[in-house]
């Protein structure tokens, strides 16, 4: 059986949760707090960030989101989520890209920094200037994703694929701390609400980051 050690909010973690989902992977979930450096950690992924998956049985661990996926694509054929042709193959990979980089460094890093770790850990005030840069960055995003969305079910076609789950997952955490404004955003809502209703999806809307609360929409499928 499969570990995955992540935290609840680690938008990683979660993006691997939805490819497992998808494919209808078993794996237990361990909770695993990387700014602790707990030791032993470092013995399954040297890096000391999530996610990051053990499996005993096997001797077999993995580590880095992109390699776990890349990994559980290759190996579990079943569900295939970088279908289609070369080129839109190159297209979901450049998105699932821009989503681990681009959207976290500018949207999901500065709120979980503010909203998460300064209170949870720190006792500090979030600064309002940097929340207020994140979220009009995050709207820059929506806007982007909306563009995509009008002229396809999914962001690369008809079919679901890896860039979907990559988005929804840093969306999720985004929403999560109340960084997303759905307003004015339709086509945006309406993808992230078929997201939230498929079935790899309900986990992850049912976890709290301990003390932390969502708004009362995050896990609401009809929001």
């Amino acid at each position: 059986m499969w570990q995955l050690y992540q935290f609840p909010l680690c938008p990683f973690s979660r993006k691997v949760r939805l490819l497992m989902g998808e494919k209808g992977i078993a794996y237990d979930l361990v909770n695993e707090h990387p700014w602790e450096h707990r030791p032993g950690f470092r013995d399954i992924n040297p890096a000391g960030r999530t996610p990051a998956m053990l499996n005993s049985e096997r001797d077999l661990t993995l580590s880095d989101s992109v390699a776990i996926c890349e990994y559980f694509e290759e190996t579990e054929p079943a569900k295939p989520l970088f279908a289609g042709s070369a080129t839109v193959r190159a297209e979901i990979r450049r998105l699932v890209a821009w989503f681990d980089s681009k959207f976290y460094a500018e949207v999901g890093a500065p709120l979980l920094q503010e909203k998460m770790i300064k209170r949870l850990f720190y006792r500090q005030t979030p600064d309002a200037t940097m929340l207020r840069h994140a979220m009009r960055a995050a709207n820059e995003h929506m806007e982007m994703i909306g563009s995509l969305l009008d002229h396809h079910r999914w962001l690369t076609g008809t079919t679901i694929t890896m860039a979907d789950l990559a988005a929804a997952a840093h969306i999720s955490v985004a929403d999560y701390l109340g960084g997303i404004d759905w307003a004015g955003h339709d086509g945006v809502h309406d993808w992230y609400a078929a997201m939230k209703s498929r079935p790899s999806f309900r986990p992850l809307l049912d976890e709290r980051m301990g003390p932390l609360l969502p708004p009362p929409h995050y896990g609401d499928v009809n929001f």
